[in-house]
């Protein structure tokens, strides 16, 4: 299982059904995609202008910059979205199609979502693992998006409407994550959050990247990894483990990589960079001679990574109990990051991995969630196209 943490603190009201007349369908092109916009809304205290009603949000966001989305005749007034309003199974997953579009603050963007990835850390939300700190349900899910600017707040300077993005909309995975996240036609994202998607990958492949490659990149930080280093990843087929092999490879200069993976996953972490491709259906890692400066454990073996450093290594654990010197942290979303890597994302040295068996269209996000529990995802499990 690879688990990846990261998000936002939420001021985002709590979400509301439109029962207003629909307004008319419109396109917005962007280069050779074709995106479908459908009723959007923005919340609380409703004024009617004209025929139109605009939703004007009572938090303590602008509300120039509220009226200025929700009055643009080509951004409709409902939107469809995967909504949650209690914890537990795939099955408190229901596609609603009468959710208001979240408000977008003056420091942010509004993205028609056109791709979207999955990450661990949205079923263990959906679960109440971290109940105590979510935001309030009930929920639109969903931190990794690939999508379209189509509105920019009085306070963005770097990203205009057209531009294509993609971003870890949460700042913060488990302290207050958006309330109204990524699975959904619209969202609305921190201008410190986005990155310009890469332009030799598609938005699916983009969706997949946000946060598994903040987490890879954030855990070889804080491992102080550097070049002539020597790494073992474990769950190198999987979200983060794919990315932390070719980071560590391709970006960190490393002297030596190894990864575990099944045996049907070998020949595939050794193209991403593992110079050592175990099998740990066959291995333990254990009884491993060799050792290594840094363990990236993204499966939840420390107890047996902390056995496999040299003196003085370390250990980086994402799931499962940690035992010392290893340790774990929440990622950050962060827009720069994804600026620094992008350069290695387009020159082809840092590839997206999408497993398989997706994409999947948004009406199969049960499906896909299902799929991502199963723990035997390779790389990233991805929904594609949004309507």
């Amino acid at each position: 299982m690879n688990t990846a943490l990261a998000t936002t603190t939420a001021t985002t009201p709590a979400l509301r059904r439109r029962e207003t007349l629909p307004l008319p369908r419109h396109c917005c092109i962007a280069k050779s995609s074709v995106f479908r916009l459908n009723r959007v809304g923005i919340r609380s205290g409703v004024q009617k202008v004209g025929k139109t009603s605009l939703r004007i949000s009572a938090s303590s966001q602008s509300a120039s910059a509220a009226v200025n989305v929700a009055a643009d005749a080509s951004i409709p007034s409902e939107m469809k979205a995967w909504v949650y309003s209690e914890y537990g199974g795939v099955d408190v997953l229901k596609l609603e199609s009468n959710i208001a579009v979240p408000v977008v603050n003056d420091d942010q963007v509004l993205i028609k979502v056109v791709a979207v990835g999955l990450n661990p850390v949205d079923a263990k939300r959906r679960q109440g693992k971290f109940k105590a700190t979510d935001s309030p349900l009930p929920t639109v899910p969903g931190y990794d998006v690939a999508g379209v600017v189509v509105k920019v707040g009085s306070a963005v300077k770097e990203f205009k409407e057209g531009d294509e993005v993609y971003a870890n909309v949460s700042e913060k995975a488990l302290e207050g994550p958006k309330q109204s996240g990524s699975l959904a036609e619209y969202t609305a994202v921190e201008e410190k959050l986005l990155a310009l998607k890469p332009k030799n990958i598609d938005f699916g492949q983009a969706a997949g990247l946000p946060l598994a490659i903040e987490t890879a990149d954030e855990g070889l930080v804080r491992t102080e990894f550097s070049a002539g280093k020597s790494i073992l990843v474990l769950n190198g087929a999987g979200g983060v483990g794919s990315l932390a092999i070719q980071l560590a490879k391709h970006v960190y200069g490393a002297s030596k990589v190894a990864a575990t993976a099944s045996t049907g996953k070998l020949d595939l972490v050794r193209s991403l960079g593992a110079d050592l491709a175990i099998d740990y259906t066959k291995e333990n890692i254990e009884d491993l001679t060799e050792k290594f400066d840094v363990v990236f454990d993204a499966i939840g073996m420390c107890d047996k990574a902390v056995k496999v450093i040299k003196e003085g290594g370390k250990v980086v654990a994402l799931t499962g109990a940690v035992t010392p010197p290893g340790f774990r942290f929440v990622v950050t979303s962060n827009g720069d990051v994804l600026k620094k890597l992008n350069p290695y994302i387009e020159s082809g040295k840092v590839k997206p991995v999408v497993d398989p068996k997706g994409p999947f269209p948004f009406s199969r996000v049960a499906d896909a969630f299902s799929y991502l529990e199963t723990n035997h995802a390779t790389g990233k499990v991805v929904v594609y196209p949004i309507p």
